[in-house]
């Protein structure tokens, strides 16, 4: 066993022996690095030293990654609504599972972020936006084809037993 651990490189430590700061790498060169030394700071109340500009762009960048991750998902699920409505000879249980991963990935999401309701109108046109091209690009069908706006509510896009006829 201890053969084994010689190898693996013990886990970053941002702190000398004293348990001060020994340096804090920059974000753009080492991100872990950035912030454990960071985190590190935080937690001993070090707030001068904190790289808090970078900080607050890393937090809001969570908060957009996680409304892109919403977007993304209620497009795979209207592309999938779309296939279904236009494509019905295809039908299959393979888009079946899709909409319910999906829609459940989707619930999941909002119930961990539950302020992102205040984003669905916005994730639900993006969504579509990107549904169509992606429609139009698994069916072969001209734009013409799919309504220009989202012909779903909510409700249904979220509705396991929805399938548009």
């Amino acid at each position: 066993m201890q053969k084994i651990r010689a190898g693996i490189p013990r886990p970053y430590n941002p702190l000398n022996e004293k348990g001060d700061i020994q340096m804090i790498p920059k974000h753009d060169e080492d991100f872990y690095g950035w912030a454990m030394a960071n985190a590190t700071l935080l937690k001993q109340k070090k707030y001068q030293e904190v790289d808090m500009d970078m900080i607050i762009e890393e937090i809001e960048e969570m908060g957009r990654s996680a409304e892109s991750q919403l977007t993304h998902r209620l497009s795979l699920v209207l592309t999938h609504l779309l296939k279904w409505q236009f494509q019905p000879a295809l039908q299959g249980k393979s888009w079946k599972v899709t909409l319910r991963e999906q829609r459940r990935a989707s619930r999941r999401l909002i119930d961990k972020n539950p302020s992102l309701k205040s984003k669905i109108s916005i994730c639900i046109f993006e969504a579509y936006e990107d549904a169509i091209d992606e429609a139009i690009k698994q069916t072969g069908f001209d734009e013409k084809t799919f309504p220009a706006e989202c012909p779903y509510t909510f409700d249904q896009i979220m509705n396991d037993g929805f399938y548009p006829q």
